[in-house]
């Protein structure tokens, strides 16, 4: 496969609070995978789930601006293969019949979801995939939707017996309806610091350090303005570790980094918008601790079924040496300034050359996939 030039559809944006994190991610993609020969077929999505295919639809989800560009319902073509886009009702020709740009994005070797959060990272529009028999880039149905709730990762990997911090889940009706009891579960369970997450995003939306009472309460409302279930954690003084897998059934892990936060931890505003967060890499620890780090990732990246890709982020507690990890990342951003590719460029693969590879995973694992018996055959 290696060399196989693909006709390889992105898809970017979505009904998510990452979605202009998206539209960063997908530019670079895009770039990338021309730059290694491929043929990108760009597909929007917009806040409100509409498809966008056909034109620009980067620029359109970046400006706004929506002249000229159609909507479209993306469906499963029934008795074949692929996504087919409907608009106005009507189906498109098959590509060796028309040259629409929309009929193209029906007749695709791969997509590619560079869509981070909800409604993209979570297995919903994996599922459709599946639904459609289409090679997609990234984890499956299951592996997406035990990446994105981190609730149900932890449990698992402490399960496991893999390291994690002391974690309490709460949900949303418990905070509107009980209140004070919720906050004494939580200074029982480990008191102050301790972070406030929804348990269903990423990119650190929704996160709060709380110091006290009060702090912690709105915190608490702030992560449930994003999600019903709610994660609370209990502060570790850390250094922040991140590294890439990459693979399907025999993954591989890239050198290991770490994130100097320029604000009091690693929020939304210090990854994308401040510049005064750096990356290390490789981060200055021992080559045994580097190696235990890998081998947790890969062990991180197996125990929930991820696949194609993924970023391990972890805690490296100062004071007591002790590692955690913290959470995994099935779709990482792939921004300029994204550590995933960072992290696989200093391990010796390019940015063109990574998600080339990615995509052949896709194609891989679809492959294997489909020697699946879907249909009972009685002898």
């Amino acid at each position: 496969m290696a060399g196989r030039r693909l006709r390889i559809g992105v898809l970017f944006g979505g009904r998510s609070s990452e979605h202009e994190v998206s539209l960063q991610s997908a530019r670079a993609v895009m770039d990338a995978l021309a730059r290694d020969g491929h043929e990108v077929v760009p597909i929007g999505i917009t806040k409100t789930g509409r498809f966008l295919v056909g034109g620009d639809p980067l620029r359109a989800l970046s400006s706004g601006d929506f002249t000229g560009e159609q909507s479209a319902t993306m469906l499963p073509e029934p008795g074949g293969t692929g996504l087919v886009p409907v608009v106005n009702g009507q189906l498109p020709l098959h590509r060796s019949e028309s040259s629409d740009p929309q009929a193209s994005a029906a007749s695709l070797d791969v997509l590619f979801p560079v869509l981070h959060g909800t409604f993209g990272e979570d297995g919903t529009v994996q599922g459709l995939f599946e639904l459609a028999a289409v090679p997609y880039a990234g984890a499956g149905v299951l592996g997406s939707a035990l990446g994105m709730d981190k609730v149900v990762q932890k449990t698992l990997w402490r399960g496991m017996g893999l390291p994690v911090v002391d974690f309490v889940s709460v949900q949303r009706r418990e905070l509107l309806h009980a209140a004070d009891r919720v906050l004494d579960r939580i200074e029982q369970a480990f008191g102050y610091p301790c972070f406030t997450k929804p348990a269903n995003l990423g990119s650190s939306v929704g996160v709060r350090k709380a110091r006290d009472r009060v702090s912690l309460m709105a915190g608490l409302e702030e992560a449930a303005r994003y999600d019903a279930k709610l994660l609370i954690e209990r502060a570790v003084d850390a250094r922040e570790l991140e590294c890439g897998v990459l693979g399907n059934e025999d993954p591989m892990a890239s050198v290991v980094g770490e994130i100097l936060p320029g604000a009091d931890f690693y929020d939304y505003r210090a990854k994308y918008l401040d510049a005064g967060s750096q990356a290390v890499i490789p981060a200055e620890i021992s080559p045994a601790l580097a190696d235990e780090v890998r081998r947790l990732a890969v062990a991180a990246f197996k125990a929930v079924d991820a696949a194609g890709l993924a970023r391990v982020d972890f805690f490296l507690d100062r004071a007591s040496g002790h590692l955690y990890l913290n959470e995994i990342n099935t779709m990482p951003g792939f921004t300029e300034i994204s550590m995933y590719p960072k992290l696989w460029a200093a391990s010796g693969i390019p940015f063109p050359e990574l998600v080339t590879r990615i995509a052949e995973l896709a194609i891989e694992r679809f492959q294997d996939r489909s020697r699946n018996q879907t249909t009972l055959r009685l002898e």
